[in-house]
């Protein structure tokens, strides 16, 4: 898409944003520098402690429970997905045979 295919009011915004000059022309936006601070092993460790501290943690319970949910769903997904592709297959041996 260029310039040319906007109209005036998208044309006015852009200006006001500051992505085109007076003329319409694109105008390179300014690089910003990023301030990356350094830390050492040390540092990022103890942060990683602090943050893991944070989480809310599941009980075994829980754990144990999704677990169940989980597989009981992948079993009977798989099962539907099998029998599906059974009774299709019957069908194209039935069909094409």
């Amino acid at each position: 898409m260029s310039l040319d295919d906007l109209n005036r009011e998208q044309k006015r915004a852009l200006k006001r944003q500051g992505a085109i000059d007076e003329k319409g022309a694109p105008v390179k936006a300014p690089r910003t520098q990023a301030t990356r601070d350094r830390v050492g092993p040390v540092q990022y460790l103890r942060e990683v402690r602090d943050e893991m501290r944070k989480v809310a943690w599941p009980t075994r319970p829980e754990v144990v429970r999704y677990s169940i949910i989980v597989t009981a769903t992948v079993v009977v997904y798989t099962a539907y997905v099998g029998g599906l592709d059974y009774a299709l297959q019957y069908a194209a041996d039935w069909f094409y045979a």
